[in-house]
């Protein structure tokens, strides 16, 4: 008996996609590059992929969490975990009341922003360990203009998210924090508080496809573990360039697309 695969190509499509993303995720980051265009490719609507593949992700983000809980800035917490819940939530709302074509053309630029967004993220690491490696007197940011000026990023995360932790970063910078342990920490937790809510808007309006959903999460899971066995041993650069390289090349697919 010869069994037709051609059929169940979108499924072996996924798989694959949500391996890697999750080795990316695991390594550099920016798995949403090749996980998001492998939930359209399956015919998926636009929002709906989206959503789908936020859900699908999430898992990821909160056992980082828990693995980085003892570097938060406590005294930051309220302005960060406000504008994270605030922000994901309007981001969600409003992705969820987007018309598909509308989104469908702002793919292209949200992902080569993205790509962008995370091109840069090295300078502006290695600019933050420079900072962090200088001696500063510690102060804590005021609360409300810390959190008007991370409510945008929170919303972002909600809406679409690539790249949007780096932005975390950079901001808490600008705003005086300077140790880098603490800076990741507080872009992982308000990233995963974003997608949180976001994914609980997601699921209430019933965008998730969950026979999708369910498959990519557990593969973007396997590849995050094995992905996490070789992190250290790569070079940064090299990955950051495959992020990168991967990002513009799906946002030069749907421009084509889209054209």
């Amino acid at each position: 008996m010869v069994l037709d695969f051609s059929s169940h190509w979108h499924y072996v499509w996924l798989v694959a996609a949500s391996l890697i993303a999750g080795v990316m995720n695991a390594m550099a980051g920016g798995g949403s590059f090749v996980s998001f265009p492998a939930m359209m490719a399956m015919g998926v609507l636009p929002v709906q992929a989206n959503a789908t593949n936020t859900v699908a992700l999430w898992p990821g983000q909160l056992t980082s969490v828990a693995a980085l809980r003892e570097d938060v800035h406590i005294k930051l917490l309220p302005a960060v975990v406000t504008a994270a819940v605030f922000g994901g939530l309007t981001g969600a709302a409003v992705l969820l009341r987007t018309k598909q074509v509308t989104f469908l053309h702002q793919i292209p630029w949200l992902l080569l922003m993205g790509a962008v967004i995370f091109g840069v993220s090295g300078r502006i690491s290695r600019w933050l360990w420079t900072r962090s490696s200088t001696p500063h007197v510690r102060h804590t940011p005021k609360m409300l203009p810390l959190f008007v000026t991370l409510f945008p990023i929170g919303f972002y995360i909600g809406y679409f998210g690539a790249g949007g932790g780096f932005l975390v970063m950079t901001v808490l910078a600008l705003f005086g924090v300077e140790e880098m342990h603490t800076l990741n920490a507080l872009k992982v937790v308000m990233a995963c508080l974003s997608n949180m809510v976001a994914i609980g808007t997601f699921i209430v309006s019933g965008a998730v496809l969950w026979r999708y959903c369910v498959v990519s999460m557990v593969f973007a899971g396997l590849g995050g573990y094995v992905g996490a066995q070789y992190a250290r041993r790569m070079n940064g650069d090299v990955l950051r360039a495959i992020v990168v390289t991967t990002g513009c090349v799906m946002a030069a697919y749907f421009f084509w697309r889209n054209g």
